[in-house]
């Protein structure tokens, strides 16, 4: 059946010489004791004998209502039939609901003669007698003979159609013995009617007719019996009550206002479908739409439109059915699914872990994912925002506009949630929140796996079908812990590697350049999405999306694994101190602090401009925790090089007195950013064997690298880093070898010292980004002296750093004596490798012998299987401040040393005596930083050296060596 279009008005047509009944009101249903509605008839002509009018009568006036069925009984009599006496039990259910208002069932007459009898848009009964009630016949706008108000013949033809079963149009329906028959899955003959009504007045349905009054019955209202028509061998049955009790399906006006104003917590509850008194009540919110109509089957019902976007309509159903929505727009129309009929996507083990911050796994819960809920496909989104007063979901799928897409609130978890269904993979979105105060924003999804390209800020729907082909790089790389393995580090800014390329046209060329050099692993700048490019990825507001600027999530997937074919293992910059203040992303993302402490003191970071994040809020922690695990397990990252640790151990870092509150112990430590290193330290080696953690620290904090359970001085137990950037010994070698020569010997001490201390941590030697930019000039330029002796000294000085106990790191650009500090918007100065460019030779001398200190390096377990345990190393001089030279042996877990001596002094020590082991024949050199083809001055030793019987520097033997100019040379037993 079809609504009545709205210029119908809201009451039924009656035929000529009959008013239509008043509709009670809201007010007037609920009291019935009070008032009573008696809808007025027209004066039936005295000569019609068939013509019986029912007159509706108080519900206290049970005499009045005997009488008329008397009447009715009498007139029936004369013209055919005498209708069935009503029982006494219905009497007794008459009078006992006096206070309420009732309606007598209508008595029809089987035929007239000298009257018209009009059956107007009263319902005939597809099936048994059961299934017509009298909700039904109220709410029915057609026969089931497509009778109209217009023929006086509609009620007699359809009672010649009708199966014994089966009643006329105008006859009261009788009951059927059996209720089982009267399932919800009968329809009425040709279409049901979706009553319109709207949220301001709840008006019970009725069908007049000029022979029957409509019996008006409400909620709470005992209707009174029909009259079994004679001849008839059916028995009365109860109607079930929510058949008899009809309800208004409109959205009711308080949550009505919540919806449009997007505050509403439960949308669910009020929007989709729902079993009422009468029916089911189908709902739908759709702004700008012109029609919404229900399809289940063979039924089709168009909703009643209530304004504002809101459609509802009541159908006379026993239990919800699958259904669709076909909603018009001007020019379109759409076939959908309905989104408010869906069970929530999370679970209550979800919501538990998230509220415990203990969801490991956060990425599979929050965020978008497309999905098939329930059998349907589309996208569900949740996001965290326990302040918000309400969230709606806002995209392309909806031209930006969420009025229609309000989400749900998942009890006390903070958790907003929504299934759209028929939306998927590359839509944008944001949430639209409104906050505490009512105030508006749109933010991007903090748990967006993929984003717009900066500038733009959207959030974009993704899915990975990427398929690895690493496993053999995975099953091998935790077969040694990182601090017992070869561990040479090319630091790399991808978008400025080679501006221009994607993460795919990277993976071409990438892989083989750093094989070529020999380095074990490549770090990646920050890759997480940010918005200015300028602050190289360190501030940070797409913390699971990849940068958009390169590609896709699945493109930079693609850049990983042909590393991993390649053996290189791939590290990252992750930044959890701190994020910026964008008000689209994460500052106040619900109206209130949330990610950042919501004191300000603390969650303002003085150096940068940015927001800390609340390190001791279980969500937020959380948040932190699952994103380094995400990167893990999502990217196969083999580490994490955690950002600005210093600025998260320290309440006071960068503060002066009185910008900063101690801990509850009185003291300085940020007691809740320990915990959370800790714990993400602790999870990420547990869930994803082989990787390794990297703090950036630049301070003495004691146990950065110590296991987590094991309590030193300080009565803390250790962070649980793997290793740690020794950003002293990057300080202070980088001081002495900026002093001219003849000024080192004062310095001396900046070059040993870092030996005090080496096994404190497991270190990093870094030569990063930090130090060749901001006017800190490349790493070449800081060498004094002419062209040749700078690119002397960056050779003898990459010499000493792989030789010295730790890992290594190398910035991109140095490896080749790029003499201009790094930008972010060119990269490195490729045009110095052009072979066509005059100074070529020097520059390529210096990346071979970067190539050859990885050959060695990785070839010599001396220089790395002992890099944290003080038996593998012993000074030969480290004294010899005037000389400015040093010289050590590194030694394997077998003893077999390699000896390293470098003079930093530009002059050559001809037959400089070196004590050594004695137990060594003969020394072969393994590199000489002095070498010809490395552009230096080619002063080598081409033949073994042999030790002699004369001891020195405490040992029984010595050897005499030819120092060349600041040079390197590494030897290693012949």
């Amino acid at each position: 059946m079809t609504p009545r279009p709205e210029s119908s008005g809201s009451r039924p047509k009656g035929t000529a010489g009959e008013k239509i009944p008043e509709q009670p009101t809201a007010a007037q249903q609920k009291s019935a004791a009070k008032k009573t509605a008696v809808p007025k008839q027209a004066a039936a002509k005295k000569s019609a004998p068939a013509k019986a009018t029912a007159k509706k009568a108080a519900g206290g006036k049970t005499t009045a209502a005997k009488a008329v069925a008397k009447k009715a009984a009498t007139k029936k009599a004369s013209a055919k039939k005498t209708a069935a006496e009503q029982p006494a039990a219905e009497t007794a259910a008459a009078k006992k609901t006096a206070v309420k208002k009732t309606a007598v069932k209508k008595a029809a007459v089987k035929k007239a003669t000298t009257v018209k009898a009009t059956a107007a848009k009263s319902a005939a009964v597809k099936g048994t007698a059961a299934e017509a009630t009298a909700t039904k016949a109220a709410s029915a706008k057609t026969t089931a003979a497509k009778t109209t108000a217009a023929k006086s013949t509609a009620a007699k033809s359809a009672a010649k159609k009708a199966t014994a079963a089966r009643s006329t149009a105008g006859k009261a329906p009788a009951k059927q013995p059996t209720a089982a028959k009267n399932t919800a899955s009968k329809i009425p003959a040709k279409k049901p009617v979706a009553k319109k009504t709207t949220a301001a007045k709840n008006t019970a349905p009725q069908a007049p007719a000029k022979k029957a009054v409509a019996r008006k019955s409400a909620v709470g209202k005992a209707p009174a019996k029909e009259t079994a028509p004679a001849g008839k061998a059916a028995s009365a049955q109860v109607v079930p009550p929510e058949m008899e009790v009809t309800v208004s399906p409109a959205v009711g006006a308080a949550d009505r206002d919540r919806l449009l104003g997007g505050t509403h917590h439960s949308p669910h509850s009020v929007l989709g479908a729902h079993p009422v008194p009468g029916g089911i009540a189908f709902r739908a919110f759709r702004p700008y739409a012109l029609s919404v109509t229900v399809v289940a089957g063979e039924l089709r019902a168009e909703l009643h439109d209530d304004g504002e976007g809101f459609f509802s309509g009541l159908l006379p159903l026993r239990e919800v059915p699958a259904y669709r929505l076909v909603v018009e727009y001007e020019g379109t129309v759409l076939e959908t699914e309905d989104a408010y009929r869906f069970l929530p996507t999370l679970g209550d083990l979800d919501l538990h872990l998230i509220g415990e911050g203990r969801h490991e796994e956060l990425w599979t819960a929050l965020g978008a994912h497309p999905t098939t809920h329930e059998g349907v496909t589309g996208t569900r989104f949740a996001v965290w925002a326990p302040n918000a007063r309400g969230v709606r979901v806002a995209g392309t799928f909806n031209f930006w506009d969420g009025t229609g897409h309000v989400m749900r609130s998942l009890g006390s978890s903070g958790v907003w949630e929504l299934f759209l269904p028929d939306v998927g993979e590359g839509e944008l979105y944001k949430f639209e929140i409104t906050g505490p105060d009512g105030s508006r924003t749109l933010r991007a999804d903090p748990m967006a796996r993929r984003t717009e390209v900066p500038p733009a800020t959207s959030s974009v729907i993704t899915s990975s079908a990427y398929e690895w082909g690493d496993d053999e790089w995975l099953a091998r790389r935790a077969e040694a812990p990182a601090h017992e393995a070869p561990f040479s580090v090319y630091e790399v800014h991808l978008a400025s590697w080679r501006p221009g390329l994607t993460y795919r046209e990277l993976a071409e060329q990438l892989p083989g350049y750093v094989r070529n050099l020999g380095f074990t692993h490549v770090e990646l700048m920050p890759v997480a999405e940010h918005p200015f490019g300028g602050s190289w990825g360190y501030q940070v507001t797409g913390f699971y999306a990849p940068t958009a600027r390169l590609g896709t999530p699945d493109d930079f997937r693609y850049l990983v694994d042909r590393l991993h074919q390649a053996g290189i293992g791939v590290l990252m910059d992750w930044v959890p101190a701190h994020f910026p203040r964008d008000a689209w992303a994460l500052a106040e993302f619900d109206g209130r602090p949330l990610y950042e402490h919501e004191d300000p003191l603390r969650a303002a970071h003085p150096d940068w401009g940015t927001l800390e994040f609340d390190f001791g809020r279980n969500e937020v922690r959380n948040f932190l925790v699952a994103n380094a695990v995400y990167w893990c397990e999502e990217f196969h990252i083999d580490g994490l090089r955690v950002d600005a640790v210093a600025s998260m151990l320290y309440l006071d870092y960068s503060r002066e007195p009185g910008q900063w509150t101690p801990n509850e112990h009185g003291g300085r430590e940020n007691l809740d950013a320990v915990a959370f290193l800790q714990e993400m330290n602790a999870t990420v080696y547990r869930r994803v064997p082989g990787v390794v953690t990297i703090a950036e620290e630049s301070t003495a904090w004691d146990g950065v690298t110590r296991a987590t359970h094991h309590k030193g001085p300080s009565g803390f137990g250790g962070l649980g880093f793997g290793l740690k950037w020794n950003m002293g010994w990057m300080h202070d070698t980088l001081q002495y070898m900026s002093h001219e020569p003849v000024h080192r010997k004062y310095h001396h001490g900046e070059m040993t010292f870092s030996m005090v201390y080496a096994y404190s941590e497991n270190y990093v030697l870094p030569i990063s980004h930090d130090e060749v930019v901001h006017g800190k000039r490349s790493l070449v330029s800081k060498m004094p002296g002419d062209w040749w002796q700078q690119r002397a000294g960056v050779r003898a000085y990459l010499g000493f750093m792989w030789a010295h106990p730790g890992k290594q790191l190398l910035f991109m650009g140095q490896e080749f004596a790029q003499g201009a500090e790094w930008s972010e918007a060119h990269g490195p100065d490729w045009w110095l490798l052009d072979p066509g460019y005059g100074a070529e030779p020097d520059h390529r001398g210096v990346r071979d012998l970067v190539r050859d200190l990885n050959t060695v390096y990785r070839a010599t377990p001396a220089l790395w299987r002992l890099d944290t345990d003080p038996a593998g190393f012993e000074w030969i001089v480290g004294d010899a401040a005037e000389d400015n030279v040093l010289a050590f042996l590194r030694l394997d877990p077998e003893g077999v040393p390699v000896l390293a001596v470098s003079n930093f002094a530009p002059v050559t020590r001809q037959d400089y005596r070196l004590g050594v082991p004695e137990d060594v024949p003969a020394w072969h050199e393994a590199v000489n930083t002095d070498a010809a083809r490395y552009g230096g001055s080619d002063v080598t030793h081409p033949d073994p050296v042999k030790p002699e019987p004369q001891p020195w520097h405490g040992r029984p033997a010595s050897i005499r060596l030819t120092l060349p100019p600041l040079a390197t040379v590494w030897l290693r037993p012949a």
